[in-house]
């Protein structure tokens, strides 16, 4: 990755800049980063190292989605894919009203203990069908229960499958009692760095300034796609690829897993619930995608959770 140092004068002293041109579609563009102003040698070259770390990932983050799926599954394995769901592998049927209601308690109470939670599994049940709050628990948890199960009400009626309008509802939906910033992307200069218990960074948000252009992007792709891929495989690269860019300060993940079951529900597919216990598998999971553009395992746990739904439904009926 080629970069080399502007420098610019401004009354006498020079500024400098780390920059790299880089081609996206047919334009040449630039990735530009202040270093400082009249540098010394030695911390010029201080500045040069930690820069250019972050040049290249906002060149990763700001790649034009094509094909994510390109090198990724071949046209025998899409078909392989299709195969597994007509046998019934992954069987297509409606939940019923009570289903649905098993299901919305379920995924509300794994989709926010992933991110930190506590309410338990007993109190999303007495919060959604009682209205009985616990009292040793935070309000915003709370309402964030309420927003996720409502949520969840919502993608079962709207009939629009993904675009950035439906994205910032559903952040509204679930944080609008809880996030002052509710259904509002990153402001510019906002960036995002996820890390893990120990420290170490294991994920970069899309620049705050490419946010729109990148979703934008996802929409496209999705479009041109939605009858080329199983559904399986749409809704793994849509939330997927929500994640990388990472729109918003905060909810990024419960809004990727309703786009998930969104995409599923509107390809007839029945949700799925990505289970609290499953949490490491998960992150694996986005991190082999992100790294090494590996979908296999996201489809893999999505095709474990599928399982473990219709055992869970099916113990509850007798």
């Amino acid at each position: 990755m080629l970069m080399y140092v502007e420098i610019k004068e401004s009354e006498g002293k020079k500024k400098y800049y780390l920059t790299h041109s880089y081609r996206k579609g047919k334009k040449v563009r630039k990735v530009r980063i202040y270093l400082g102003i009249g540098l010394a040698p030695k911390e010029l070259k201080k500045k040069i190292k930690e820069a250019e770390e972050k040049i290249k990932q906002r060149v990763k983050a700001v790649k034009v989605i094509h094909d994510p799926l390109q090198t990724v599954l071949s046209s025998s394995e899409i078909d392989e894919l299709k195969t597994l769901e007509a046998k019934g592998t992954i069987k297509i049927h409606h939940l019923s009203e009570e289903e649905w209601l098993e299901f919305t308690e379920d995924f509300t109470y794994d989709t926010n203990a992933i991110e930190g939670s506590t309410i338990t599994g007993s109190e999303v049940k007495c919060i959604l069908e009682k209205d009985k709050w616990p009292r040793d628990k935070s309000k915003n948890d709370i309402s964030e229960t309420y927003g996720v199960a409502e949520a969840v009400g919502y993608i079962r009626k709207t009939k629009e499958h993904i675009s950035l309008k439906l994205i910032r509802e559903l952040h509204e939906i679930v944080f609008r009692n809880s996030k002052p910033f509710a259904g509002k992307f990153r402001k510019i200069g906002m960036e995002v760095v996820v890390a893990d218990a120990a420290g170490k960074i294991v994920h970069r948000g899309a620049p705050s300034t490419h946010i729109t252009s990148l979703l934008q992007e996802l929409v496209k792709w999705y479009n041109k796609n939605k009858s080329k891929y199983p559904p399986l495989v749409l809704a793994a690269v849509v939330h997927n690829q929500f994640e990388n860019i990472h729109p918003f300060q905060d909810g990024n993940g419960r809004v990727g897993r309703l786009l998930m079951n969104n995409i599923l529900l509107k390809h007839g597919k029945p949700p799925l619930n990505i289970e609290l216990k499953n949490r490491s598998g998960y992150y694996a999971a986005l991190q082999a995608y992100e790294k090494n553009h590996d979908l296999r395992p996201m489809l893999e746990l999505m095709i474990r959770e599928y399982r473990a739904l219709r055992r869970l439904l099916k113990k509850r009926k007798k």
